[in-house]
């Protein structure tokens, strides 16, 4: 039987990862850590009382101590976030996960990390080009740098561990603050043939299901042997964003106009072209996509439904 720790399972990847890797044969799931503010509904998954909720912060002996304490035989690490000021950024992003290695190392050193980054470490894409795990790393601002930052404090550690570059997240639970959640939230309010505002929808995206990045992560959590240090999980596809907005105006009867102004988010601005190579994770995990953007906004759209009973 294995025992695996999730931490920060309450957001918007840790919900469906918890409830991925519970749904594995003879896997005793725990749960602690830092969930995301603007993430999604918790999942299963027993509560860890004896670990520290805040990986930013926690002293490594301390969170040590409640490692020791749990006897994971896997961490998964979904703690992070994706807006704030720079020193919180570097505090979760950067900091949580070299304490975190520092403590397995001395409580559970033989327990695999399978660590949560992001496309964003890797900056500026070239149109045309998806990106491979051995392209150079050159963030395009404070969240791209401090989740590198992490990465390589995982990458360092040696331990057994594995870093999955998650691109663009769809699905439900999407935080306000990202596209997907912030459209579904204005075509809900506004009427079918209204008008919703956005800034530019442009850029080119590899929007990925969050249960397809569900699955790499229980591939990852329970692959035999050791794994390569990154692997690229995304669609191996880039779409414009406007075509998110299109698929997800259909889904809610929206017939109004979509007006682009602006130039939308300073951390989109930054990276018009994103596509994820993703051959690596396919030999590594044998890990593949398996749902459509359309599945994955459709599952978005319902989990936006009032609840029974409310106003509209």
């Amino acid at each position: 039987m294995s025992r695996i720790l999730v931490l920060g399972g309450a957001g918007y990847l840790g919900a469906p990862v918890t409830a991925r890797l519970g749904a594995l044969p003879g896997a005793t799931v725990l749960h602690g850590g830092r969930a995301a503010p603007d993430g999604g509904g918790g999942a299963g998954g027993r509560p860890a009382p004896d670990l520290p909720a805040d990986l930013g912060t926690v002293p490594v002996d301390v969170l040590a101590g409640g490692l020791a304490a749990l006897g994971p035989d896997v961490v998964v690490n979904c703690a992070g976030l994706t807006g704030g000021p720079a020193s919180t950024l570097a505090a979760v992003n950067a900091r949580g996960p070299a304490a975190l290695c520092e403590a397995m190392a001395a409580a559970v050193p033989a327990a695999r990390l399978v660590q949560l980054g992001s496309a964003a470490e890797y900056g500026p894409g070239t149109p045309g080009t998806p990106v491979h795990e051995s392209a150079a790393a050159r963030p395009a601002g404070v969240y791209g740098a401090t989740k590198l930052a992490g990465t390589l404090a995982v990458t360092g550690s040696g331990l057994d561990a594995v870093v999955l570059r998650v691109f663009n997240p769809v699905g439900p639970g999407a935080p306000a603050s990202g596209l997907p959640g912030r459209l579904a939230a204005a075509f809900r309010a506004a009427p079918p043939d209204g008008a919703v505002r956005t800034g530019d929808l442009g850029a080119y995206r590899d929007f990925v299901d969050v249960n397809d990045v569900a699955a790499a992560v229980a591939l990852a959590a329970t692959a035999a042997g050791p794994l390569p240090p990154v692997l690229n999980i995304g669609s191996g596809r880039a779409r414009p964003a406007r075509d998110l907005a299109a698929e997800l105006a259909g889904l809610a009867g929206f017939t109004g106009r979509i007006e682009e102004s602006g130039a939308g988010s300073e951390r989109s601005a930054a990276a018009s072209w994103v596509c994820a190579d993703i051959a690596l994770a396919a030999a590594a995990l044998g890990w593949q996509p398996a749902r459509t953007l359309r599945d994955a906004l459709a599952a978005l759209w319902l989990t936006t439904a009032p609840a029974a009973g409310a106003s509209a």
